[in-house]
């Protein structure tokens, strides 16, 4: 044990002197290297930034490596995230509070559930290096807990670098704006938000008086209708998604977001490979009201984007069929997000939110197709100190189908949260 107990001792050593530093967090525990170094105030801000993140993200890493040039600062962190659930007068089978499952009609034999799980507990990396001649290397890798029923699987969530301007990897995709995604307990998040993740290459520029943009090219993920009369084929054009953004103090922003799509399919009539056009539009913003009173919100519209509204995606409405002609279209769908936040303290906030997804009228659907889901969320965040989150929140679901036929379903969870 002596062998052991000597190299903890040593690490622990600066962990006291560190902590009264004004660079360094109070929560940061330095593991290795040399806090002082003039390089690493700016490395470590940047390990704790959350620009451009949504509020499920991983908090800050708590533990750090530090070189002793200055140049190189990795942190390591985590998070124990335990939810408890119930639903009643109307359930859901899963975990994530998916509108497009509720069951429709209103099934009383299915009308209560109880559930827990330890999903969603994640572990992730973040690397940052001083200045290079094409600007600063950020390394991020984040990892998340899944399944259930005691059978729980690592699953990759993101694995990006940036250099300067250019990201490479799987991130959160340039039509989706991050900071302005509902703050939830649920992890699958409102009904008509677009929080997608991606394969990409992303150019973000500069920001000039507060205007900034990006632009990126991403592997896209296709779901279609098809029947008989046409098939699903691999994609053969990149997703297009940009965004011009204009910033101002304390977060605060304005977003006008577009994509396009071109989605490849085979038509069995004509026996011909054949794309279809989808593309759409977004407009995002968070920012505060009076005092601790803020907003956020979006509203989507597009042709061909189901994979990118949470109650649409893995649907097979990016595409659907055209008659018998063996042609797909990209039916109309829309999905938006509106809600308020009040922060009583640093440590207590909480929210309440409406979100709603829809898809415009298609000849080719069938009577029990998705016609809309709505999402309504009211949430209480407690942080007792900085590592503890304690959450309650309430969500009512409702489905309707192109038929008219509907469901609904009523959630209350319960969380605990401590962050590493």
């Amino acid at each position: 044990m002596k062998h052991l107990l000597l190299p903890l001792l040593i690490a622990a050593a600066p962990i006291v002197a560190v902590a009264q530093s004004d660079s360094i967090p109070e929560r940061a525990i330095i593991l290795s290297g040399d806090a002082t170094h003039p390089n690493h105030v700016n490395n470590i801000a940047e390990l704790y930034s959350r620009e451009n993140m949504a509020f499920n993200d991983p908090a800050a890493p708590r533990f750090l490596f530090l070189d002793k040039k200055g140049k190189v600062a990795l942190g390591i962190g985590g998070s124990l995230k335990a939810t408890a659930m119930y639903d009643f007068n109307g359930a859901i089978d899963n975990n994530e509070f998916v509108t497009n499952q509720i069951p429709v009609p209103f099934n009383p034999a299915q009308s209560e559930r109880f559930g827990a799980t330890a999903a969603y507990s994640s572990i992730f990396l973040k690397m940052v290096a001083t200045e290079t001649p094409v600007g600063r290397v950020v390394v991020y890798i984040q990892t998340e807990f899944s399944g259930d029923d005691g059978n729980y699987g690592l699953t990759l969530k993101q694995a990006y670098a940036t250099v300067g301007h250019l990201t490479l990897g799987k991130a959160r995709s340039t039509f989706s704006d991050a900071p302005a995604m509902a703050p939830t307990v649920d992890e699958q998040g409102p009904s008509g938000q677009v929080s997608a993740k991606q394969m990409l290459i992303r150019y973000n520029s500069s920001s000039y008086n507060g205007f900034s943009w990006a632009i990126s090219t991403e592997l896209p993920s296709a779901s279609y209708t098809v029947g008989t009369a046409a098939a699903s084929i691999a994609q053969r054009f990149p997703d297009i998604p940009a965004y011009i953004q204009y910033s101002w103090k304390q977060g605060a922003h304005v977003r006008v977001s577009g994509i396009l799509r071109e989605l490849s399919y085979r038509n069995n009539v004509t026996n011909k490979n054949r794309f279809a056009t989808g593309w759409g539009v977004q407009l995002s913003a968070v920012g505060n009201i009076v005092g601790g009173l803020g907003f956020f919100g979006h509203y989507t519209y597009g042709k061909g984007i189901g994979e990118y509204i949470n109650d649409l995606s893995g649907e097979g409405l990016d595409l659907v069929p055209d008659a018998e002609s063996g042609k797909l279209h990209a039916p109309a769908a829309a999905g938006w997000t509106a809600g308020l936040r009040y922060d009583f303290s640093p440590k207590f906030f909480i929210t309440g939110s409406y979100s709603r997804a829809q898809l415009y009228k298609s000849s080719a659907v069938s009577p029990d197709t998705y016609r809309y889901g709505q999402y309504i969320d009211a949430n209480a965040f407690y942080n007792p100190w900085s590592d503890l989150t304690i959450g309650l929140e309430y969500v009512h679901g409702t489905r309707k189908n192109a038929d008219g036929q509907a469901g609904r379903a009523n959630r209350i969870t319960a969380l605990v949260q401590y962050s590493f």
